[in-house]
């Protein structure tokens, strides 16, 4: 997919997980192309930090909100998740950095196997 097509993906809030990977995949691909002069490791590892430089600013927000910082920004409930929905797209372009196009069936492999417990206990209650 090209730039052109990239910038042509809607996400609203009727925007279907699969067309959320679309734009995902989109989304990874420019951002390959400008780190093309780096080898492809080395993009895994830099995209897989900047999960964790998104999930630090979302923890930033959250002190700056509970008053734990000695910066003067004031911080609220919406910077904090704009944050984390930042983490959480950073997370899945490095998911498909490091699965390509098989990110989905990773990602849907893992929520399935990492929410099994919960599942269970949803069943129980339900019974």
């Amino acid at each position: 997919m090209n730039a052109e097509e990239a910038t042509s993906i809607a996400i609203t809030g009727q925007t279907t997980l699969g067309e959320l990977w679309q734009a995902i995949g989109a989304l990874s691909d420019v951002c390959a192309s400008a780190g093309a002069h780096l080898p492809e490791e080395e993009l895994k590892a830099l995209q897989v930090g900047k999960v964790a430089e998104e999930a630090g600013e979302a923890m930033h927000a959250l002190h700056g909100l509970k008053g734990l910082t000695t910066c003067a920004d004031g911080h609220d409930w919406d910077e904090v998740t704009n944050d984390l929905v930042g983490a959480v797209l950073a997370a899945m372009i490095a998911l498909r950095y490091v699965n390509g196009d098989r990110a989905p069936e990773e990602f849907n492999r893992i929520v399935f196997r990492r929410t099994r417990r919960g599942r269970e206990a949803l069943e129980v209650a339900a019974a």
